[in-house]
Order: C-alpha cells, then structure tokens, then sequence
C-alpha cells in the first residue's frame, strides 16, 4: 500500500508545490487539507480544487470558525492571554485547531505522516510537530521548507515546470497570517526594528489618528463567556466579529513589539486584534469587580504560565489542560455588564454591573452611610505590620552592637 501524507494546506504557491515536491522527495500520496479558522480569502471550494488539481490525492476542507472560537479564543479570553503583556495569541491560537483536523484525516486516511509549510526559524514548527505528537504520537511529521531546503525560488520553478494552475506572482514585502481573532505580520522592513510601521502594513485597523465619533459598547458576559453585545445575544464568533468590525474602525488593536521566541531568538512583529483586545479588557475588568483577591492576585501568575504554555506549542499538555481548569473555576462568577468607549486606538472602561459582584458601595463610600469600621484599622496595621517590625528592630540591634564593637 503506498504511503499517505496529509498537508496542511492553505491554497497559497508554498504549499500548493509542497503536494507535488512531497510526492517527488518521499514516493508518497498527499491528502490536501484546508481548514478555515476565519482567515478570509477564497472560497473553500475552490482551495479545495486547486489542491487536487495540483496532485492531491483527496483534499478536505472544513469550516472551524465556531469551533476556532469556541475552543481556543473563549479560553484566552478567560485567562486574559497577552504574551510578554501584549500579543493575544492569534498564531498560536489557530495552530492547534489545524492539528486536530489534520491528525482527524491522518487517521481517516491512513496517513502515517504529517506535513506542513513552515520554516525552521519560527515558532509554528513547533506549534504543529507538538501538538500531533500530543493526539498521535505515532504520527511522523516532515516540512519540506526546512526539512528539504525548498526555497521561494525553487518553489516557483518546480510551480512552471509542472504547469501547476496558481499564480507566481511577486512576493509580498511581508509574511502574513490571519484568522478571526487577529492578523500578524512580519518581515520585509519590519525586520528593521528602528523602522516604524506604515499604514498598509494594516488591514483589520483603521488609522487611530484620523478624527471619528466615538462608539460605545456594552459587552456583557456569563461566567467568562461574551454572551451580548449591546443587549442582542451572540456567539462567541460573533462578538469576535463584531468588536473586530467596532474596534477596529476605531484603531484599536495594533500591537508593535519584539518578542521573545521558543528558537531563542528576538523578533520584531506587528498584530492586529481588535476584537481580541476589546474582549480580554473588558473581560479583565470584570474580573477586577467579581473575582476575590487572592483568587486574582493567583490567577494572574496563572494566567502568564498559561499564555506562555500556549504560545510556545503546548496546548495539549497536561500542565495546560490543569490550568483550563483553574481557569473554569476562577470565571464562575465573572458575569455581568461592561460598558466601554472605543476611540483613538483605545478600548475604555467606563461602567461596570454585575449581580455578583464585590463591590459594596456602602464599604468603599466616604459620605454619610459608610459601613466601614475605620476603628478596626489601628488594631489590623499593628499586627499586619508586626513581623516587619521586629526583623527591623532586630537590624537596628546588630548595628548598634557593630557600632559598640
């Protein structure tokens, strides 16, 4: 029986030759499969086409847009995801919702081998390899970018000689990826990390300088999940949507940053996420007003471990599946209203309301109806202040015996 491999495909030049180059290298059959997690584009239909027009023995295409957001952008929005404090995980985000559809066709197909387009320098060779060693380790996984040095050029040359039917038309400047939860971009004069983004780097924002009304929002939530949006009920792909289309009229969602990458290296990158961004600041401000202070004060050292499990390529891991459940747990009460500004590049909280919440106004008030007990205070800070104060004591001792000596 001649050997299977299933591509990960996007319908773009590289990894259309990678169907016919992995036939070539290996002897093997390819499975062509296309999973869209809201990256635009083409048609599903015609993806699929082309891919067995360029030699795939089957293709699949599957719509996961609600699966994408259900199942991996619901959870960062719970955890507050910000790699390094700012990336909200678009890439990494996406990569595990591919692995599944692509270990599910390995074993429909009698795959014994996963394939897929990226390079060697970056974070998603990792992302892939891992996370299908997780659901199969049987599996045997090849990138023929890195594994059999195939070039943008030879790419384009092995495209004519096979008359294979896509365009080879001149690079983008910039290497691109996007979904419905964000778009990173990299390369070109990025790499020069003095060099300051120029508008057509953008897509999914509108310039924040320009002058427009504000839009103010109300996103309410239920135990973490975005339930409404203004009052009308919506999926979590809806929201997504829809503070994308919001927020990103207003600019907001443009990240600029050098981060730290799993090879060990620095890199200069540029997202987009205004939907994701509006969501996690709304959802973090509710959190401030329902979660319990040392369940938030944990959670935040929680939320970092989970953030960096996920954007280095471990999903599937038994530290991130122990930390999912934390996470569940700590967003039970985290339901209720929070009302923002969108303008000028930035999401504003200005109202908060929930009916678990923990704010007691007639605690925090300072006018007539204040229930505080301001005479346990005196009593609390002597003992709360009481440790400190004896190793101080003590230090004073040891110099003032240094100084008799």
């Amino acid at each position: 029986m001649t050997e299977r491999v299933v591509l990960a495909y996007s319908g773009g030049l590289d990894t259309s030759v990678c169907i016919g180059w992995i036939a070539e290298e290996t002897g093997a059959e390819v499975v062509a499969v296309a999973v869209d997690v809201g990256q635009g584009g083409e048609d599903l239909d015609v993806i699929r086409k082309r891919a067995l027009d360029c030699g795939a023995v089957e293709a699949e295409v599957a719509d996961a847009k609600d699966e994408f957001a259900d199942e991996y952008c619901l959870p960062a929005i719970k955890a507050n995801a910000l790699y390094m404090d700012k990336y909200p995980l678009v890439s990494a985000l996406s990569r595990p919702t591919i692995v599944k559809h692509l270990v599910a066709a390995a074993r429909k197909h009698g795959a014994s081998t996963v394939a897929h387009g990226c390079t060697g320098k970056g974070n998603d060779q990792v992302r892939f390899e891992a996370g299908i060693s997780s659901l199969a380790p049987d599996l045997k996984c090849i990138a023929p970018v890195r594994d059999y040095a195939m070039t943008r050029d030879k790419a384009i040359a092995f495209c004519e000689e096979k008359g294979l039917p896509i365009a080879t038309t001149k690079k983008s400047p910039y290497s691109i990826d996007q979904n419905v939860f964000g778009r990173a971009v990299e390369t070109g004069f990025l790499e020069d990390i003095w060099n300051a983004p120029i508008e057509d780097v953008y897509d999914y924002t509108s310039n924040p300088a320009t002058p427009r009304e504000a839009d103010e929002v109300v996103i309410t939530f239920d135990k973490g999940v975005p339930v409404a949006v203004d009052g009308k009920p919506v999926t979590v792909l809806q929201a997504i949507q829809q503070l994308n289309e919001r927020a990103g009229a207003q600019g907001i969602g443009r990240i600029d940053m050098v981060e730290d990458r799993l090879v060990g290296i620095k890199s200069r990158e540029v997202y987009e996420s205004p939907g994701g961004i509006a969501l996690i600041t709304a959802h973090q401000e509710l959190e401030n007003v329902t979660v319990e202070r040392e369940l938030a004060r944990y959670k935040r050292q929680v939320e970092q471990r989970w953030t960096e499990l996920v954007y280095d390529g471990l999903w599937f891991s038994p530290l991130k599946r122990a930390l999912d459940g934390f996470i569940d747990e700590a967003n039970q009460h985290v339901s209720g209203d929070i009302r923002m500004t969108l303008h000028g590049g930035r999401a504003v909280v200005t109202g908060r309301k929930s009916e678990q919440s923990l704010y007691d106004f007639n605690l925090a008030t300072y006018d007539t109806g204040d229930s505080f007990d301001q005479s346990m205070s005196k009593g609390f800070i002597e003992i709360f202040g009481l440790s400190s104060k004896i190793a101080a004591q003590r230090s004073l001792h040891a110099e003032r015996d240094a100084d008799q000596a």
